[in-house]
């Protein structure tokens, strides 16, 4: 009879010591936290304004996009899913990398990656929580920083500064803000469809803006626009591969919090994009600045402007919050990995959280607060995470193929991640088509430096050392 604990169980080389133990991480989380977790990374801020450009593309069809992105974006979160019960391994990505191509510059390139997307989120989103707190408390001081109103840096460094206190202080007590934060967001667009399902049934939802010809059909090229669009509103379901080694009994748990975390969004983002098309003809919708605003607006009269500044200061702080966490355990992970300096992969003695890790990811956003303008980054940025789904996708492929490799608990026929590579880089594709250069040449010039950094480098790393090694 096949042992059955390497699957689920803990797997032999994975035993410590008690020494060994007390310089770990801490394993405090529970899958309903972690999935709580998953469903903030997702429910950002972005979905408020997404609504209005995809109703500007699909029109009142916007529901077909997000269940069309919904299944696309699955496809790399069952990949994930079964990755992390493989393997609960705080690098995330870069590890599975490691695990299925044994090349230190592969996932290198990929964790340093997945790294940038996360430091220039934060770096946004501390940015527009200023903004937001700033019309609440109305302060001028009159000066400004590089071209930035003094008062949104201060607050903005203020405000990392106190995320960057709730992610030293410990995993648990940054998933109780997460799940407050969650709470908050997801109760804001529940509560936009509350107000909007008496709306229901009287917008037709297959109708589409005319194409150049004058017609107006629903296409497969049509709805492929609309899921590209929509798909950046599932981003942040990898996020949780890199609180692995934080959960208790990660092999079962990951892939349930992951695949239930991705499932509730999906039914919060269509019942939303359902209830905007409804109460707001979608022309209108498109043109909106602030368009789930108009929709309460027209639906609620009754409900305060200063609340959605509320929910939108939450959703944006629980994105920011999260690829905090992110951004430190993948520092840590990758030091683990030999891939960067020893003493990031430090952690503190009594409050188990990789403190000289979340020193660097401190000091990193706080600078990016003096560079100006980085949506051009955010956007190049996104571009390399599809980039990373297909080359994490395409391990997992290497992984199930190779004879005497580890299984996890759950496992997924290869048809999923070859399905998941390919829709990720027929997105990719469709990006580089849009015509806006500029990102494409700052994603290449970002590989170009990652590259360069690690040849840099290479003489302060210690040798990498074996895949089956990464156990012990």
């Amino acid at each position: 009879m096949r042992n059955r604990l390497p699957l689920c169980g803990v797997h032999p080389m994975e035993e410590r010591s008690q020494v060994t133990r007390e310089t770990e991480l801490n394993r405090s989380v529970r899958w309903p936290q972690l999935m709580l977790y998953g469903i903030g990374s997702m429910l950002g801020a972005g979905i408020y304004g997404l609504v209005g450009k995809a109703a500007g593309v699909m029109g009142g069809a916007i529901w077909l996009a997000f269940l069309a992105a919904m299944i696309a974006a699955l496809l790399t979160g069952l990949s994930y899913a079964s990755i992390a019960s493989r393997y609960p391994k705080a690098g995330g990505a870069a590890y599975a990398t490691h695990r299925a191509f044994h090349s230190p510059f592969v996932s290198y390139v990929i964790g340093l990656t997945v790294l940038c997307s996360g430091l220039s989120s934060i770096a946004t989103q501390s940015k527009v929580i200023a903004g937001n707190l700033n019309t609440l408390i109305g302060l001028d001081w009159g000066w400004s920083i590089l071209g930035a109103p003094g008062e949104i840096i201060a607050l903005a460094i203020a405000f990392l500064l106190i995320v960057a206190a709730i992610v030293y202080r410990g995993i648990t007590e940054s998933l109780w803000v997460n799940a407050l934060c969650t709470a908050v967001e997801a109760l804001g667009l529940l509560f936009v469809v509350a107000v909007g399902l008496r709306y229901w049934g009287g917008a037709d939802l297959l109708d589409v803006p005319a194409s150049a010809d004058g017609s107006s059909a629903l296409t497969m090229t049509l709805v492929m626009q609309g899921a590209i669009l929509a798909f950046f509103s599932f981003l942040g379901f990898e996020d949780m591969l890199n609180v692995a080694e934080e959960v208790e009994e990660p092999r079962r748990a990951m892939p349930i919090a992951l695949i239930g975390a991705m499932l509730v969004a999906s039914v919060i983002y269509i019942a939303v994009a359902i209830t905007a098309v409804s109460v707001v003809p979608w022309r209108e919708l498109a043109d909106a600045p602030g368009p789930l605003q108009l929709v309460v607006a027209r639906a609620a009269p009754w409900f305060p402007a200063i609340g959605f500044t509320i929910i939108t200061i939450a959703a944006v702080a629980n994105t920011a919050l999260v690829n905090f966490v992110m951004g430190s355990r993948l520092l840590y992970g990758m030091s683990r990995q030999k891939l960067l300096p020893e003493p990031i992969g430090r952690v503190h003695g009594t409050r188990r959280t990789p403190h000289f890790a979340i020193g660097i990811v401190l000091a990193i956003v706080l600078l990016l607060q003096l560079a100006g303008d980085i949506e051009q980054l955010a956007g190049a940025t996104v571009m390399l995470l599809l980039l990373v789904f297909a080359v994490v996708n395409g391990a997992l492929v290497v992984l199930q193929r190779r004879e005497g490799d580890k299984e996890g608990c759950f496992n997924v026929p290869v048809i999923i991640p070859v399905l998941g590579a390919t829709v990720c880089l027929l997105m990719l594709g469709g990006r580089l088509l849009e015509g806006d250069e500029r990102a494409p040449i700052i994603a290449a010039g970002l590989l170009a430096a990652i590259g360069l950094l690690y040849v840099l480098t290479g003489k302060t790393r210690d040798p990498m050392p074996a895949p089956h090694d990464l156990f012990r």
